[in-house]
């Protein structure tokens, strides 16, 4: 291995850990992320951790601050209001290009991912607070295949990134809110699946928005 590819591993291994360490609450929403301490506890150089912080901000789950660095992304309700206002616009009118445009593969891809969804087990077994990341990764493929079938890339690219934004909000709903208010999940994606299997967009798109706002009413309430 060159050292251009030996890099690029240690690159994306750094940024597997630490996306994982900031959404299982290793790393707090508002803590701040300092390069050296960074660099010794995943053991890369601070070129490295410089890269990984750029991608993960990308994403929304770290924000760059001029002269101080990155943290990671506060809370705040007013950000999580704006950012539910926007994907259910977006999600929602890629999903209704979706049910007009996919086809019987897509159709059979999103059955499967839903699949895979429904027999992962939601909570982390060694943490009842906690989704599991198993079940966080099935559910990003399910509604990432969701919208897949829209017939615009960039539609796409844009729904696929407010998703990642609001990853930090869902993984926190769960000690933040459903211990007081628990939520079927499960007969929330067997709607959404329903509804668009049928061809009813009107219906999917709102089964989808109710979905996306539980999450938000959790977290506010």
């Amino acid at each position: 291995m060159d050292k251009r590819a030996s890099t690029k591993t240690r690159t994306g291994d750094t940024y597997d850990r630490l996306r994982a360490d900031i959404l299982g609450g290793h790393w707090r929403p508002g803590d701040r992320l300092k390069f050296a301490l960074l660099s010794e506890r995943y053991e890369v150089s601070i070129g490295v951790i410089r890269e990984v912080l750029s991608r993960l901000a990308e994403q929304g789950l770290v924000r760059a601050e001029p002269q101080l660095g990155f943290r990671v992304t506060p809370i705040s309700a007013t950000d999580l209001e704006d950012l539910t206002a926007v994907r259910v616009d977006i999600e929602g009118l890629a999903l209704r290009y979706s049910i007009d445009r996919g086809d019987l593969d897509w159709e059979a891809r999103l059955v499967a991912a839903h699949h895979a969804l429904d027999r992962t087990q939601r909570i982390d077994p060694e943490d009842p607070t906690r989704l599991s990341d198993e079940w966080a990764a099935a559910h990003a493929r399910f509604h990432d295949k969701l919208l897949s079938g829209c017939g615009s890339p960039r539609l796409h690219a844009i729904a696929r990134s407010v998703r990642d934004a609001a990853e930090l909000y869902r993984r926190w709903s769960v000690p933040l809110g459903e211990e007081k208010t628990p939520r079927d999940v499960e007969a929330e994606h067997r709607e959404i699946l329903e509804a668009t299997i049928d061809r009813d967009a009107d219906r999917a798109v709102a089964a989808l928005t109710k979905h996306i706002s539980i999450t938000t009413r959790l977290i506010l309430e």
